[in-house]
């Protein structure tokens, strides 16, 4: 990557885009922060899954404003993390290289699911389980490539995830309505069953959660006429997550005794993720499991019962603090990429490489292309 000192990670969750700027040496712990840009918009998903052109007309403007601030002409490697990346994303591997090629001159692009930028966030390319929950909730576990291009996929056990022929074992991410047990959308649906219940007079209801829903979302019997038409149903119902949170928890003011209903939908939620994790996780040393993903910030009234369930279920295997975030795992796959030293194994859904050779007379200047 001669020249280009930089690198572009764009990560594209249920919960919003974001694009950052950073040093190539991100993965190997560079001090300085990276530029950055969000929107709370998620990306668009029509007939042909996740939409590039939309995605690209939000970020290819942010990243070059990202690139003016940072006084960068070369990128090293671009990285996009997106949800729905396996499933979904046909339309983001068919148009995003070319593209992003014309648009910055850049060669070297890594598409990945936001399971895969989850893990490199949190484990970088050392050998372990990442559960990335926010809005869904997927588990990735790997055996990363030794340096010398060896391994990856030995000593994986458990379960019957997607991608263990690759080195990549998958749990979950099947998206609300299939899956993502124990994610905020998860937690959240429960949480309003629950309330629902409580105002019809059925078994399983809570009165603090229904308290909740009326406090949110005002009259229940109008909820289902505003929950529904919603594009964005997922990230509405795993906005009531925190609120089965507050309930699970006894407050002199608010909420005086714990409600046992809001403690057991949590208990649940967190079966469901130590199940995913033990799905996929290597079993050998050194393994780790991470946890990772802005459902993890709801504290001890999902992390008690959570830590609780993984070791009993993966006892010897010590749960590591997440080091970043998916945008920082996609600013690291990408510095691995631009470097050469890129371990995480290739898979056709979860993690693509495109190394484009230059185009004769072609800068990689993205600035060269600027005026076009």
């Amino acid at each position: 990557m001669t020249g280009a000192t930089h690198v572009l990670g764009i990560d594209s969750g249920g919960s919003g885009v974001r694009v950052a700027v950073a040093r190539a040496q991100t993965c190997r712990g560079s001090a300085e922060k990276p530029l950055t840009w969000s929107s709370p918009t998620p990306a668009v998903v029509g007939d042909r899954g996740i939409d590039a052109h939309g995605l690209l007309a939000r970020v290819e403007p942010a990243a070059r404003e990202l690139l003016r601030e940072a006084g960068v002409r070369r990128l090293g490697a671009v990285c996009v993390g997106a949800a729905g990346m396996a499933t979904l994303g046909d339309d983001l591997r068919a148009t995003l290289p070319g593209a992003l090629a014309d648009a910055f001159g850049v060669r070297r692009l890594a598409l990945a699911a936001d399971g895969v930028t989850a893990y490199a966030g949190a484990l970088g390319q050392r050998p372990g389980a990442v559960v990335a929950a926010g809005t869904g909730l997927i588990a990735l576990g790997v055996v990363p490539e030794a340096a010398d291009g060896s391994g990856g996929g030995s000593g994986l056990g458990g379960g019957s995830g997607s991608g263990g022929g690759s080195g990549w074992r998958r749990a979950d991410g099947w998206g609300h309505l299939l899956g993502d047990c124990g994610g905020g959308a998860w937690i959240g649906r429960a949480g309003l069953e629950a309330a629902m219940r409580a105002y019809d007079g059925r078994e399983g209801g809570s009165r603090p959660l229904l308290a909740r829903l009326e406090a949110v979302f005002g009259p229940p019997g109008e909820l289902p006429g505003k929950l529904y038409p919603r594009p964005d149903r997922p990230a509405v119902l795993a906005s009531f997550a925190p609120e089965v949170a507050r309930c699970a928890v006894a407050d002199p003011v608010a909420n005086p005794v714990a409600d046992p209903v809001a403690e057991a939908i949590l208990r649940d939620a967190a079966r469901h993720i130590a199940e995913a994790a033990e799905a996929v996780c290597p079993r050998l040393e050194p393994s780790e499991v991470a946890l990772t993903g802005g459902l993890f910030r709801m504290g001890e009234p999902l992390l008690a019962p959570l830590r609780a369930e993984l070791a009993a279920r993966l006892p010897g295997i010590p749960v590591a603090e997440a080091a970043g975030d998916p945008l920082e795992g996609a600013l690291c796959v990408a510095a691995a990429l631009a470097a050469g030293e890129l371990r995480l194994p290739r898979d056709p859904g979860l993690l693509s490489v495109v190394a484009q050779a230059p185009l004769r007379g072609a800068s990689d200047s993205w600035g060269a292309s600027d005026n076009r």
